[in-house]
This record gives structure tokens, C-alpha cells and sequence, in this order.
């Protein structure tokens, strides 16, 4: 085994090059502000539970976009399907990237985009402080999804999902 496999945790490179061997999807999750409509790609969701649905993510503190979804009473994850780079893209870069994009805001603020492979409409339940981090937990009001495949992240890079078998 080489020296970077025994990496201690204390170092926060060897930790994050180890963190991204584990594959996720990629998400935009979308809260309605004061100065409007608020985006940002996110790879930190998850399923918590379906009775009551409740679903979170994991904004990062030093994010500029940290304290709008932090405080959010109302956000959407939105699952972004491999057809869709150009999406994630937009909203890693900046927040509010809903120029060319197919989305309504619902009638208690949240900007909804049509066209990902799953939405979830939320209301935050709990927001958890948690190191460098926050643990948004939102109960699901509504959700919906299309036929595809996700778009997935890994070691910093995208890539496709492909089925074995």
C-alpha cells in the first residue's frame, strides 16, 4: 500500500481524495430569497426517512450562499439527470443561474426547475450544525420524477451511470 493509503485523517487532503471514491449524484437545491431566486450544486443528499419523508443535505459554512439556505423555511433538491451537466454547472459557478432555465417559483417562494430526474419540495425540520458543515433536514411536501439515468460525481469529476447485467 502507498503512503497516501495510510494518510491520517488530520490531513484534510488525503481525507477528501479518500471521501471521493464514493460515488454520489448530483443535485441543485433551490431556495427562494429576498434578492430572488437561489441555486447551488450539491453532492451531500440523501434519503432519511418515509414515514415521516425527510430528506437532507449539507451546505458548507464558507459557502457565500451559506446563510440563505441555512435559514431557508422552504428549499427543493432537484436530482439531476446525466443529460444535464450544463445545469450543475451553472449553479456551481454562481446562484443565480435560472436565466435560460424552465423553472416557476411556487406560491410560497421556492423556485421549482422543471425537467430534472427528481424533485423534492421541502420544508426544513431541522437545520444541525455539524464542523465545517450543516445538516439541513427537510420534510418532502411534494415530489416528482421522470424516466433516466443520474448524472454521478467521483473523485471530482462527473461521469455516467451505466447498469451491469
Amino acid at each position: 500500500m502507498s503512503e497516501t493509503e495510510h494518510a491520517s485523517v488530520e490531513d484534510a487532503r488525503a481525507l477528501r481524495q479518500a471521501l471521493g471514491r464514493f460515488a454520489t449524484g448530483v443535485t441543485v437545491v433551490t431556495a427562494g430569497t429576498e434578492t430572488g431566486p437561489l441555486g447551488i450544486t450539491v453532492n451531500s443528499f440523501a434519503s432519511v426517512s418515509l414515514d415521516p419523508p425527510l430528506v437532507l443535505w449539507s451546505p458548507a459554512k464558507a459557502s457565500s450562499r451559506f446563510a440563505p439556505f441555512a435559514g431557508a423555511q422552504r428549499f427543493a433538491i432537484h436530482v439531476v439527470g446525466d443529460e444535464q451537466a450544463d445545469l450543475a454547472n451553472a449553479f456551481v459557478r454562481q446562484g443565480d443561474a435560472f436565466g435560460d432555465l424552465d423553472w416557476w417559483r411556487h406560491d410560497d417562494g421556492t423556485p421549482l426547475i422543471e425537467g430534472c430526474l427528481a424533485r423534492f419540495h421541502c420544508a426544513t425540520d431541522a437545520v444541525h450544525d455539524a464542523g465545517d458543515h450543516a445538516i439541513v433536514v427537510g420534510r418532502v411536501i411534494a415530489a416528482a420524477h421522470r424516466e433516466g439515468a443520474p448524472l454521478i460525481f467521483s473523485g471530482g469529476q462527473y461521469g455516467l451511470f451505466t447498469r451491469l447485467g
